[in-house]
């Protein structure tokens, strides 16, 4: 029961015998998949099939495809155009293009959930946060119509969508993957700016991500407090004010803000406790019998309360296109493709970034 509020990774490009029968003793709620899980479709379609397989409902099967630097299948095909990228052309009949091939290239493979579309706002693209070309916009109006065009279209073709990262990414001044970005912003500022697109987009999304950031001004007498284990950011703020009632996962728990002060099984109690319904666990996929020990000390009423919210997420999900060569092939040349009409034919054969910007381990795993 306590692992259907967990979201593991997975370790390899194929399940081990020591893998499968972790994930058949934990019945997690679902998975989430990096290019290290990648090596071919064939192998990959197998790899979701197989994860499938081993649970007794149907797994949330996620993966971070959003183009451009946060690709996951960059390594078997064309890398789609980033939402920066797609902001600067400022066609939405591209974007609109981009979200439908995203839904067919996933479901081929064997997906139901996108971790995505990025709803941060893009303060200042150079900042090393992790978001350098990842949003859709400089502003919340810029926002709300591309990620939310990019999100219909996703939908429209059947893969489930989870706005990130909640409230903000786009204001933190270093990367959550090495340690806890802290933001002053007021509340009413950010109700007027950041928080835009997630109140607009609200009720087309079918889950949303807790940000691993400190919000000082909504956690005062907590400072080293992530907003991801904040109860007045998720429970009384976006639950009871801004009255979001679906879905909320954590950003993943293995992330450098949280492993330096917090250790595995306190996290996903204080995670689960604050408000979140799934807890993410990317890399450490082994130590999920710690964290459902911890979650057996929460009350019954909040997690029957995460349980409802994840059962009710389950019944969306779209079972996956059946597989062939053919149609793996047409997807990813209408891909390359979209990345031309983009980028234009000579900038869409380069596939190093020689930008100088530092790399985020966002873009590695």
């Amino acid at each position: 029961m306590h692992g259907q509020l967990l979201l593991l990774g997975v370790p390899g490009t194929e399940l081990t015998p020591e893998d499968a029968a972790l994930y058949q003793s934990i019945q997690p709620g679902g998975f989430v998949l990096f290019g290290r899980n990648v090596e071919s479709p064939e192998q990959l379609r197998k790899l979701t099939d197989d994860l499938r397989d081993l649970c007794e409902t149907t797994p949330v099967i996620s993966i971070d495809q959003e183009g451009g630097r946060v690709s996951r299948t960059k390594k078997i095909g064309a890398t789609p155009p980033s939402a920066k990228e797609l902001c600067d052309k400022n066609d939405l009949g591209l974007i609109a293009q981009h979200g439908k091939l995203t839904a067919f290239l996933l479901r081929i493979l064997g997906f139901n959930m996108n971790l995505c579309p990025v709803l941060d706002i893009s303060y200042d693209d150079h900042t090393d946060n992790a978001m350098r070309g990842r949003c859709y916009g400089t502003d919340a109006q810029q926002v709300i119509t591309n990620a939310g065009i990019f999100n219909r279209n996703l939908r429209h073709c059947n893969i489930l969508s989870s706005g990130k990262h909640f409230p903000s990414c786009g204001l933190a001044d270093i990367d959550p993957h090495h340690d806890l970005p802290h933001v002053a912003k007021s509340v009413d500022e950010m109700l007027a700016s950041d928080l835009l697109p997630y109140t607009a987009l609200m009720p087309e999304l079918d889950s949303l991500m807790s940000c691993h950031v400190h919000f000082s001004a909504i956690d005062p007498d907590s400072p080293g407090l992530p907003g991801s284990f904040s109860r007045n950011l998720l429970t009384h703020l976006l639950r009871n004010q801004l009255g979001y009632e679906g879905v909320i996962i954590t950003d993943d728990l293995d992330m450098g803000a949280i492993t330096k002060t917090y250790g595995r099984g306190p996290d996903v109690k204080l995670a689960i406790e604050a408000g979140n319904d799934m807890a993410m666990i990317c890399h450490q996929p082994t130590t999920a019998p710690v964290a459902i020990n911890h979650l057996k000390e929460l009350p019954h009423h909040r997690i029957d309360d995460a349980l409802r919210r994840v059962e009710k997420l389950k019944k969306k999900l779209y079972v996956p296109l059946p597989y062939s060569t053919e149609l793996w092939d047409k997807i990813d040349k209408d891909i390359t493709k979209l990345r031309i009409d983009v980028l234009g034919a000579e900038h869409a054969q380069k596939t190093i970034d020689d930008s100088g910007e530092a790399r985020s381990p966002v873009e590695d795993y």
